[in-house]
């Protein structure tokens, strides 16, 4: 195996012995994986520097183990955030109505349940801009007191509506509590008005990154650049569903606010200052 690049390091050793002892055993610290004849070698010159007046330590040392600084010294960095806002109003509604009922024949109970819940249907149908999809569907015992016996059954249907057109769905609310039970509303941006706010937002909270990082640069003298950036979307206020109502009989649009959400955009991020 070929020895690795050396190259010599020559050091004044003042007062010191011209033994060659110390040559070699120079050599064999600053170098012990290097070969035997190179050990040789420092021992034949020892004969040529006990001559002199002050003695040469030859060390031989690979290149990849001498220390070299870094060209450039570290840069400083800041971490910062910054954040912005924006209401979108809530032109998105989504309802949740269901069926419930119970009986001691669950055929019977399931065939009353099932003709409640296609009538239902059948009347959201009507209306075009809002949607409807089977939100879910069970049927469970009703034990006795024993806690063993089954006495009866209950069987409930659900169903989800969702429109963004908010007068025809309260509309369709009203009419469909005269036999089905309204769980929860909930208000919403609809996912074209949250993304365009959230762009707007997301440029207000870059922008103010920006400002934030100038700031601090010019206040320490210095110029800035970004090393990194990372953006995070959310919403300022959560949405709370309504809790569940079961106004029956009811044939008057239910009245609805929809409000706004507020879109929160944060920017975190590094920031080099140099020269």
């Amino acid at each position: 195996m070929s020895s690795p690049t050396c190259r010599i390091r020559v050091f004044f050793l003042q007062g010191i012995t011209r033994d060659s002892t110390l040559i070699a055993d120079a050599a064999v610290h600053c170098a012990p994986d290097l070969p035997i004849r190179i050990f040789d070698m420092c021992r034949a010159a020892s004969r040529y520097l006990r001559f002199l007046p002050t003695a040469f330590v030859l060390a031989f040392a690979p290149l990849s183990a001498v220390a070299h600084p870094s060209a450039d010294p570290a840069v400083p960095t800041v971490e910062l955030s910054a954040e912005a806002s924006r209401p979108a109003p809530n032109d998105m509604a989504i309802a949740s109505a269901y069926f419930e009922a119970s009986g001691t024949d669950p055929a019977k109970l399931s065939e009353h349940v099932n003709g409640a819940v296609a009538s239902a249907l059948e009347r959201i149908r009507s209306y075009r801009d809002v949607k409807v999809q089977t939100a879910g569907t069970s049927t469970y015992p009703v034990y006795g007191k024993d806690g063993r016996r089954i006495e009866s059954w209950r069987m409930r249907s659900e169903l989800q509506l969702e429109s963004r057109n908010l007068p025809a769905l309260a509309e369709l609310l009203g009419k469909l509590q005269a036999n089905l039970a309204l769980s929860g509303l909930q208000m919403q941006p609809a996912p074209e008005t949250r993304k365009n706010v959230a762009d707007q937002v997301a440029t207000d909270a870059l922008r103010a990154f920006q400002v934030r990082a100038k700031t601090i640069a010019d206040t320490l003298g210095r110029a800035y650049r970004i090393r990194h950036l990372s953006v995070g979307y959310g919403d300022g206020q959560p949405i709370r569903p309504m809790k569940a109502m079961a106004m029956r009989a009811e044939a008057a649009p239910m009245p609805i606010e929809a409000g706004e959400t507020e879109i929160v955009v944060t920017v975190h991020g590094t920031v080099e200052l140099t020269d």
